[in-house]
């Protein structure tokens, strides 16, 4: 486990938070009424403090620490606090959605990165736009600087393998996270099972070459033969690398903001794994039923030729009001024929009938039983005997 991911983990899951929030402050009262509708000057006044606490001084100091990843459950509550150390409160089950939200699309970004390296990239694309979206306040514009300037300090010099071991560590902490987005849903980037979709298209990582050659070289090094093999995807070169400096084209689209010309619905998540079905078994019984009851013929007695089915009712305690009602429509005569009485009182006779049988099986169990338990004594006297 990488003991310096956990800078990296905050700043991107900040900046996709960042990325959600400003999509639903944005959005006006399905009423069209001015009330709860945020100001321009709320919004700005939001965003900049959350930012502002992100990334203050104290705050990142604690997070360049050496230490390991937190648990979701404390990752959870710092970033709670950190969203509503504004204006703005978010009750337990929205931030639930928000944090599963933001983890499932890092999750994402993390899976389909070209190459461990890249990471950086996609911490600074949300860098980048945390930038925009604070430019009109100076101050909190420099605290975001400063962190930028730190990470390229702390993560630009490390050898390949620790990079590795860095992109590791954030899969290990988001492996458990299989949670529908509707929006992956409807991109078809993800499966209903809450598993990403893999494509086998596509530029490959930088410095690495395109798929399906085979070179074959003697002990002097020389190339003696070539042959082509089939991928099974449509693989091409990579255009350019993209900017590790401060400003600069990233390339890499991974990172940057997702929601901005998305609807708050394709933004919701589901912890349902299971794809809703329409449930045809249960006609099927409705119609099994109403047969044995004799209110609807089977197909064969209708002929092949498929007609309007007859509906029926079951009525368990019948009302007077129910009985009037139907009885105005069609008369007592229908509503008797075309409803099916279950008696569900308790019968006076029935019951002491009932009881009496009860009472013959009972005095007929304790009889067996009383000759049970003597011939278990006799039993027990014999091997007294015995012995």
């Amino acid at each position: 486990m990488s003991m310096c991911a956990l800078p990296l983990l905050f700043i991107n899951l900040g900046g996709e938070m960042l990325y959600i929030l400003e999509q639903r402050l944005q959005n006006t009262p399905a009423d069209g009424t001015d009330k709860g509708l945020w100001t321009d000057g709320d919004r700005r006044r939001v965003l900049n403090d959350i930012v502002g606490t992100l990334f203050s001084k104290a705050f990142l100091d604690e997070l360049f620490k050496p230490q390991q990843l937190y648990s979701h459950r404390t990752m959870k509550t710092v970033l709670s606090r950190l969203a509503q150390g504004s204006i703005m409160r978010l009750n337990p089950a929205s931030m639930d959605r928000l944090y599963e939200l933001i983890v499932m699309t890092l999750k994402y970004q993390v899976i389909l990165c070209p190459r461990p390296r890249d990471l950086l990239l996609i911490s600074y694309n949300h860098l980048d736009s945390t930038k925009r979206l604070v430019q009109d306040t100076p101050g909190v514009l420099n605290q975001v600087h400063e962190a930028h300037r730190r990470v390229i300090e702390a993560y630009t010099r490390l050898p390949p393998g620790e990079l590795q071991l860095l992109r590791q560590t954030l899969l290990n902490f988001c492996e458990d996270f299989h949670i529908r987005v509707s929006l992956f849903l409807k991109s078809q980037i993800q499966n209903p099972n809450g598993r990403f979709v893999l494509a086998t298209s596509g530029p490959v990582p930088q410095g690495v070459e395109v798929p399906g050659l085979i070179r074959v070289f003697d002990c002097r090094g020389r190339e003696v033969q070539r042959c082509e093999f089939p991928t099974g995807g449509d693989y091409i070169s990579p255009t350019r690398e993209g900017s590790f400096d401060l400003y600069g084209d990233r390339v890499l689209r991974l990172g940057l903001n997702i929601y901005s010309s998305v609807s708050p619905e394709e933004t919701h998540t589901s912890n349902t794994k299971t794809e809703s079905r329409p449930v045809f078994l249960a006609k099927e019984e409705l119609n099994l039923l109403s047969r044995l009851m004799g209110t609807l013929k089977s197909e064969s007695e209708t002929g092949s030729r498929p007609g309007p089915e007859k509906s029926f009712r079951i009525s368990l305690f019948p009302s007077d009001q129910e009985v009037d009602e139907v009885g105005a429509e069609g008369g007592a005569e229908e509503f008797l024929g075309g409803v099916i009485h279950i008696q569900a009182m308790q019968d006076v006779a029935a019951a002491s009938e009932l009881a009496q049988i009860l009472g013959q099986f009972t005095e007929k169990q304790e009889k067996q039983e009383s000759e049970s338990e003597t011939k278990g004594a006799e039993l027990l006297a014999l091997m007294d005997e015995l012995e």
